[in-house]
């Protein structure tokens, strides 16, 4: 009989005979910006030689929507095309920027790949903006050329483009990729810590900020994902093979401006010739599901919002899901009580579901835990991955013992350049010895991350801190609780007290009494709210499925 689950020593030789001496995926030390630092030794060093690499996929799917299959060979020759045009009809060379202003699309994917080939700064500018949002994105970025579709290219007629050429995605790009079709655009003599890409954050808490992330950056992370690919076959029994394409077949739903579906989807499965199912439009548990059915779908990654539709879906059941090995959470915190229930109700996620923690500045996770890690470790995000540096530290800087509480820090060739046009940020943000603080907080506990909270989150009250994920998990682990935010409301003994808004399921029917004492329970008196609020409409959240607190009236 085949061993489809091979022992974990024999999972951990394979990664040994891959990272270490001689292996494909080889860890040295070398000097990053300046800073000595782990990296892959044998790596590729501009992120448009992928589309050469991705040619000997051929006609694989490459791209997969609901009415269009777009292989490898089709979007290598696409990109090239598109890229010639913005060379020579628009000028576009190494370092201007190309802004993408679009919902998720085959075209989107497209521009990007043009930018890159031609050593352009791709800028990813959030779909969901208003025009005064599009109008600061586009002066904070100054692109040469906006890429638009057509619900945006409205937005665009109250905003200040200033000088840049405006391309529609379902116009001008086909025309261009037509008139160009067979031209290949001038070589770019691209160094791997150029700029590659500018995304946005989040913005939750203030203006978004541009993080700059480098070639560097991007192709360290294609390299993380051809190592869990390595890790993936392993585990399966099988002999891995990076130089062979991958049967993998992976669900896109979230925005393609976020590094989880850009860096960490359609980039790194160009390279391993994996193909990106991706779902167009809002989400949809039927359409997504549908998808998922008929592609045979194996890795998806929800942002928790999506994972709550599909708990509140009747007739899961009507799909054939089985396909379905891996069902990843990221972007946002899910709670210890929301997997269980996904594990409860789910039949995919019973097994399959992982968790990690990341941000924008840092490319991909920064740890990642898989379902034998959250089984270990409950309500922790696993282990740094390859080449990651990871530290808890005190207010004055200094790293505090395993155990203790402080800010994320972190070192990596995953962390960006800087931010863009923002010195003043990137200086609090990055030390000079290139290490991330994240503004962040948890633990290390035994090499498992534990998160609990944002400092800007943190509530005051009379002298204490605290974070409210802590009370929010806490809180979810009431049957009648749908999602809950915690905030810090104005007190004029204490500072600030502890305020919930509580989303209730359909139906339910709970009082703040009964939450008290159920927080009471679980959490220590200084931490249980003190004012309440229920309500039966959806929180606020951004694009990735983060609360935007600032917008939440307790």
């Amino acid at each position: 009989m085949t061993r489809t689950v091979p022992p974990q020593s024999d999972a951990d030789r394979v990664m040994a005979e891959h990272t270490g001496p001689g292996g494909r995926f080889e860890i040295v030390e070398e000097e990053v910006l300046g800073t000595r630092m782990r990296v892959i030794k044998n790596r590729t060093r501009a992120v448009g030689d992928l589309l050469t690499d991705a040619e000997a996929w051929g006609d694989r799917d490459y791209i997969v929507t609901l009415d269009r299959r777009i292989s490898f060979a089709e979007q290598v020759a696409s990109a090239r095309a598109l890229a010639a045009a913005l060379s020579e009809q628009y000028g576009i060379g190494q370092g201007d920027r190309v802004a993408i202003l679009s919902a998720n699309n085959p075209e989107w994917v497209t521009a990007f790949w043009a930018s890159q080939a031609l050593g352009a700064i791709t800028v990813g500018l959030n779909g969901w903006w208003v025009p005064r949002e599009v109008e600061y994105g586009l002066r904070h970025s100054t692109p040469a050329v906006v890429i638009v579709d057509a619900k945006r290219a409205a937005v665009l007629a109250d905003v200040d483009t200033a000088d840049a050429h405006v391309l529609t995605v379902e116009d001008d790009v086909p025309r261009l990729i037509s008139a160009f079709a067979g031209r290949t655009p001038p070589p770019a003599d691209i160094q791997e810590d150029d700029p590659s890409v500018i995304l946005f954050t989040s913005g939750t808490t203030g203006r978004p900020k541009g993080v700059l992330h480098s070639h560097r950056n991007l192709l360290a992370v294609v390299d993380h994902h051809r190592l869990i690919d390595v890790k993936i076959a392993a585990h399966a029994g099988r002999r891995p093979d990076p130089a062979s394409p991958s049967d993998l077949r992976y669900l896109l739903t979230s925005p393609l401006f976020h590094i989880a579906s850009l860096h960490n989807l359609v980039v790194p499965r160009l390279a391993t010739g994996s193909t990106v199912v991706m779902h167009q439009g809002a989400f949809d548990v039927d359409a997504v599901l549908t998808l998922v059915e008929r592609e045979r779908v194996t890795n998806w990654g929800a942002v928790p919002t999506m994972a709550s539709r599909l708990l509140e879906h009747d007739g899961l059941e009507k799909y054939d899901l089985s396909s379905l090995t891996t069902f990843a959470l990221a972007s946002a915190p899910s709670s210890v009580a929301f997997k269980d229930r996904l594990r409860e109700r789910i039949p995919f996620a019973r097994h399959a579901i992982s968790d990690s923690y990341g941000l924008t500045e840092c490319s991909t996770a920064i740890a990642v835990a898989g379902p034998a890690d959250l089984a270990r470790h409950p309500g922790t995000l696993g282990r740094p991955i390859m080449t990651v540096e990871l530290e808890i530290r005190g207010p004055d800087g200094i790293r505090v013992p395993d155990g203790e509480e402080g800010e994320v820090c972190t070192r990596s060739p995953f962390v960006m350049i800087r931010y863009w046009n923002d010195a003043e940020a990137t200086s609090r943000a990055i030390t000079a010895d290139r290490w991330l603080r994240t503004g962040d907080h948890g633990a290390v506990e035994d090499g498992v991350l534990r998160l609990t909270g944002r400092r800007s989150d943190l509530i005051l009250r009379g002298g204490e801190n605290i974070y409210p994920t802590e009370i929010e998990q806490a809180l979810d682990e009431h049957p009648a609780v749908t999602e809950c935010a915690v905030i810090g409301v104005q007190h004029s003994d204490l500072g600030q007290e502890v305020a919930a808004v509580i989303v209730t399921a359909p139906g339910a029917a709970v009082t703040d009494d009964e939450l008290r004492d159920f927080a009471a329970a679980r959490l220590s008196y200084f931490k249980v709210p003190t004012r309440w609020r229920f309500t039966t409409g959806p929180l606020p959240r951004n694009a990735t499925g983060k609360l935007i607190r600032t917008k939440i009236i307790a």
